[in-house]
């Protein structure tokens, strides 16, 4: 696994099928100006998460990222890094409260839990893994 490009602080591996995730992925792109963030679709065309060492139900299980030395995290501390590298430190700091850190971890666990329902990707009741999708 290389290390981020110079001057990058942190990939985000999102789920680009994801309508409420891409709201917020939109967001952090436009906000982005100096380049610090490396975005990755993890349902893009030819995507393929074992040449990261891991596989795709893992990546869709909760919102994953990666370091300039390619330590992983995941969840709210991956919100917490893109934030910051986008100018909202005030916001990260506040965040790391330890009541508001509880509430957030809990917040995140219940959406992430429920992610593939609460945006109309399940069928007959079922969620699954969706793959990514086939190079066209």
């Amino acid at each position: 696994m290389s290390p981020l490009p110079p001057g990058r602080e942190v990939e985000v591996f999102y789920d680009g099928a994801c309508p409420l995730c891409m709201r917020e992925i939109r967001m952090l792109m436009r906000r982005d100006r100096a380049a610090r963030i490396v975005f990755t679709d993890i349902a893009a065309p030819g995507f393929d998460a074992a040449a990261l060492g891991t596989d795709q139900a893992t990546l869709m299980a909760r919102i994953k990222g990666r370091l300039p030395d390619g330590s992983w995290i995941e969840g709210v501390e991956v919100f917490r890094r893109l934030y910051a590298a986008v100018g909202f430190r005030r916001a990260v700091a506040v965040s790391r409260w330890p009541g508001v850190s509880h509430l957030l971890r809990l917040g995140y666990h219940l959406f992430a839990k429920n992610r593939l329902r609460l945006t109309g990707r399940c069928v007959d009741d079922v969620c699954a893994v969706p793959a990514p999708r086939a190079a066209a």
